[in-house]
């Protein structure tokens, strides 16, 4: 490494946020990134410890010490062909990615990690500003094509990847514009829709083709799934006109909370809430947009995306906002010695938080209640872990004022008909069927049919998905050409 002893010189220096009152009046992103020398120092820490926990600790394995070392010595031209070649859009993963390399980091085993993500934000945005990230179209076209289900970070990574090796690619994208979950999932002020739009021209000038408002398969009837399809596609079609199909869908289905007084108005699933959003950032309007001001703000649920849709009902206005989070609350250091390398349970306090929030853990919703039809609050229980169930705690049962309640609790599976419509075999939780344990991975139990990311794993995170991508479209150019040149 660069500096040696650099873990021992210089401490963390954490990426910092524009102040609260002036961010929570728009929508744009408010993250202050390292600058030149703030990142090299930042890299200068990365310590020489020989077996880089990082690169198994990130999904899409990163070669982060020598980026590190790159971003140290100055040399930030091969620092982003080095981050290149493990990761399709280091842009989106360094805004949104929890950074389990960072809990691997061998420097957090008794002092705080290696500033993986701000210096791999650092890399792809200096290399946006100084033109480094250009189309790589393919030498040869071999004739084969390829329609990739699903515009997702699994679909893109997939898609530019079987371009570069020089296949006629078609992205099918049921919603209007390009980019599932991070078009319409992650809240503008996380990631700026930009930085899809410019990845999306890079790929067109590689030559992928993108059908957005097309539909593969059905919703189910009375699905509160985002679609803006104008048009249905069938599987068979996809099978007639193409030499390989990979499913790349979301897994979109919300997991519902049944409990009396769920049909009452203003009880609404987070993906009703934060779509309608993004698209208003767009400049499209809505008829009738559900909207937070002026209102008392429940959110089920304590993940990433209840922190968004705290973040959003901060920014419309709400009077308050409460989220809740059935589980206990975590401790606010993990114990580091028994779970490192490994991702920590701790408590996690986003920049949504800090915006304004009453955070509530181990508390269950028994009912919503409302008048005229229309919520107006919950009652509620607190609960205790006991032989590995959550019980109810006796007398703590109370009541909370709510006009509107979001529920975040995660997704389930996928929800169009497309498996059913390809006949692709799912496993116990409803995902495609495709295993990776073995060459060539990915496959579905239908000929010429592949799965990944989401609609294959589960819900997962955006690095994930982009492992998966990638390695999915190693499998298909091998099966289309007998062998891959493409890295898995």
């Amino acid at each position: 490494m660069g500096k040696v002893t650099g873990f021992m010189e210089f401490e963390r220096i954490e990426e910092g946020y524009k102040p609260v009152p002036e961010r929570v009046k728009h929508y744009k992103e408010f993250v202050i990134g390292l600058d030149d020398k703030q990142a090299s120092t930042q890299a200068a820490r990365c310590m020489d410890c020989g077996t880089p926990f990082c690169n198994s600790g990130c999904p899409v394995n990163n070669i982060i010490p020598d980026f590190n070392d790159m971003v140290y010595r100055s040399d930030w031209k091969n620092a982003i062909v080095t981050l290149h070649s493990t990761n399709n859009f280091p842009e989106f993963t360094g805004r949104i990615c929890p950074a389990p390399c960072e809990a691997a980091c061998t420097l957090n085993v008794n002092d705080d990690a290696v500033g993986i993500k701000s210096i791999e934000h650092a890399i792809i945005d200096r290399a946006w500003a100084e033109g480094w990230v250009q189309p790589q179209p393919p030498k040869h076209k071999t004739g084969k094509k390829v329609a990739v289900v699903g515009s997702g970070p699994a679909g893109m990574a997939a898609a530019q990847q079987l371009a570069r090796a020089g296949h006629d690619v078609t992205v099918f994208e049921k919603n209007d514009r390009v980019g599932g979950l991070l078009r319409y999932g992650i809240p503008d002020f996380k990631m700026e829709k930009t930085h899809i739009d410019r990845r999306v021209e890079q790929m067109q000038a590689e030559g992928v083709t993108f059908r957005t408002g097309v539909m593969v398969g059905e919703l189910p009837k009375g699905s509160k799934v985002t679609n803006w399809a104008k048009e249905t596609v069938s599987a068979a079609q996809l099978q007639k006109e193409f030499d390989a199909v990979l499913l790349a869908g979301g897994s979109e289905q919300s997991r519902d909370l049944p409990v009396p007084g769920r049909e009452l108005d203003g009880v609404h699933f987070a993906m009703e809430f934060l779509p309608q959003q993004n698209k208003v950032n767009a400049g499209d309007k809505l008829k009738e947009q559900l909207r937070a001001e002026g209102k008392h703000v429940i959110v089920i649920g304590g993940g990433d995306t209840g922190s968004d849709c705290v973040g959003t009902s901060n920014r419309h206005g709400a009077a308050s906002v409460t989220q809740f989070e059935v589980m206990p609350q975590p401790p606010e250091e993990e114990n580091k010695p028994l779970v490192w390398p490994y991702w920590p349970l701790k408590l996690r306090t986003s920049s949504s938080h800090e915006e304004g929030c009453v955070r509530e853990f181990a508390i269950s919703t028994k009912e919503f209640i409302g008048k005229n039809g229309k919520v107006t609050g919950l009652k509620t229980v607190h609960v205790e872990m006991k032989d590995g169930k959550l019980v109810e705690v006796p007398g703590t049962e109370k009541e909370y004022q709510a006009d509107l309640v979001l529920l975040a609790m995660g997704f389930t599976n996928p929800v169009a008909t497309m498996l059913e419509a390809f006949g692709v075999d799912k496993d116990g939780r409803g995902n495609a069927k495709a295993s990776t344990e073995f060459t060539g991975g990915y496959v579905t139990n239908v000929p010429r049919v592949f799965a990944a990311g989401d609609v294959r794993r589960g819900q997962s995170l955006v690095v994930w998905a982009i492992r998966e991508g990638r390695q999915a479209a190693r499998a298909v150019d091998e099966f289309l050409m007998g062998y891959s040149d493409l890295p898995r």
